[in-house]
C-alpha cells in the first residue's frame, strides 16, 4: 500500500482560503465544479490541498467568488505560485520527514524567528562537526553517507543568515546547553565561540536562561515561533516524540507568551555574550 502523499502547509493555507471564499459565496463543492468543468473530487482535492490549483482555474474561482480587491488576488496568486515552486529543500524531500521540508520552507521565508531550546543549540547556530555529533547520535542506525547529507541540509540552512535581507533571529538558549559537551570539550568549545560570533551579527539577539531562574514556563521543551509576511500567518513549530506540530495563529499565541515569560527570566544579550564565553574557557 503506497504511503499517503503529504500535503504540504502551502497548499492547506491555498486550500483553506479557497474553502472560505466559496463558503462566504454560499457555493457547494458542485457548483465550483460546474463552474470549472471538473469533476467534483477535484474541486475538493483543490481545498485539501491534495492537488494544488493551478494558475487559470485559481483566477476562474476569484471572479466566481468575487475577489475584486488587488492585494488580496496578488497575494492568493503569490501563495499559489509557492505551492507549485520548487526550492533547494525540496532535493532533500525524500530523506527527511515531510513536515521538516515545510519546516524549512517556512524557515527560508520567515522574517522573523524566535526559538527556546534546552536540550542542543538551534540548527541555524551549529558549527558542521557539532551537527554532525547531535545527527550522528539521534539517528544512530543511519549510513555514514545519509549522516552527511543530512549535515549539508543543515549547513545549507544557515546560508538566510547571511543573504542580504536574513531574519531577524532571537534565541533564549537554556544555560545547560551550554554545558553539554556534544562531540567532545574541544567541539562544544569551538561550537560556543561560534555561537558568540553569531551573537554578534545585527540581526541576531542570543539570551541565556540561567540555572538561577529555576522553574520556567517552557517545561516540555524546545519551539520556535516563524513570523512571515503577508499572506502568511504566524507558526508555531515544537517536536514531539510523534513527529512536528505546527500550530497557526491565533492558537500560536500561546508560544508568544511562553517565549515573553522566557524572556523575562533569561539574562540579556551582554551578560550572555560574557556567560558563553566564560564557560568556553572553563572547557578542557
Amino acid at each position: 500500500m503506497a504511503a499517503p502523499k503529504w500535503v504540504t502547509l502551502r497548499a492547506q493555507w491555498l486550500g483553506q482560503q479557497l474553502r472560505e471564499l466559496r463558503e462566504a459565496n454560499s457555493l457547494l463543492l458542485k457548483d465550483v465544479a460546474e463552474y470549472l468543468q471538473r469533476d467534483p473530487s477535484t474541486a475538493g482535492r483543490f481545498e485539501s490541498g491534495e492537488y494544488p490549483i493551478r494558475r487559470p482555474d485559481l483566477l476562474a474561482l476569484l471572479d466566481l467568488y468575487g475577489v475584486a480587491d488587488g492585494r488580496r488576488r496578488e497575494s492568493l496568486m503569490k501563495l499559489s505560485q509557492e505551492v507549485w515552486q520548487k526550492g533547494w529543500w525540496d532535493g532533500y524531500a525524500n530523506e527527511v520527514a515531510g513536515a521538516f521540508v515545510d519546516y524549512v520552507w517556512l524557515e527560508s521565508r520567515a522574517a522573523e524567528i524566535r526559538s527556546f531550546d534546552n536540550t542542543l543549540l538551534l540548527g541555524l547556530f551549529q558549527t558542521q562537526e557539532y551537527a554532525r555529533a547531535v545527527i550522528a547520535a539521534a539517528e544512530f542506525g543511519a549510513e555514514k553517507q545519509q549522516i552527511e547529507r543530512w549535515v549539508e541540509l543543515r549547513m545549507t540552512r544557515q546560508e538566510i543568515l547571511r543573504g542580504d535581507d536574513p531574519p531577524r533571529l532571537s534565541a533564549i538558549i537554556d544555560e545547560a546547553v551550554l554545558h553539554r559537551e556534544v562531540g567532545g570539550p574541544e567541539c562544544q568549545r569551538v561550537q560556543l565561540r561560534h555561537l558568540i560570533e553569531c551573537a554578534a551579527r545585527p540581526n541576531i539577539e542570543i539570551r541565556v536562561l540561567p540555572f538561577s531562574a529555576g522553574a520556567h514556563a517552557s517545561p516540555t521543551g524546545a519551539f520556535r515561533i516563524l513570523a512571515m509576511r503577508n499572506p502568511y500567518p504566524e507558526v508555531a513549530y515544537a517536536e514531539t516524540p510523534k513527529g512536528a506540530i505546527y500550530v497557526e495563529s491565533p492558537d500560536a499565541e500561546s508560544f508568544v507568551l511562553t517565549y515573553d515569560n522566557l524572556q523575562k527570566l533569561a539574562l540579556g544579550p551582554e551578560d550572555s555574550a560574557e556567560l558563553i564565553s566564560a564557560i568556553a574557557k572553563e572547557m578542557r
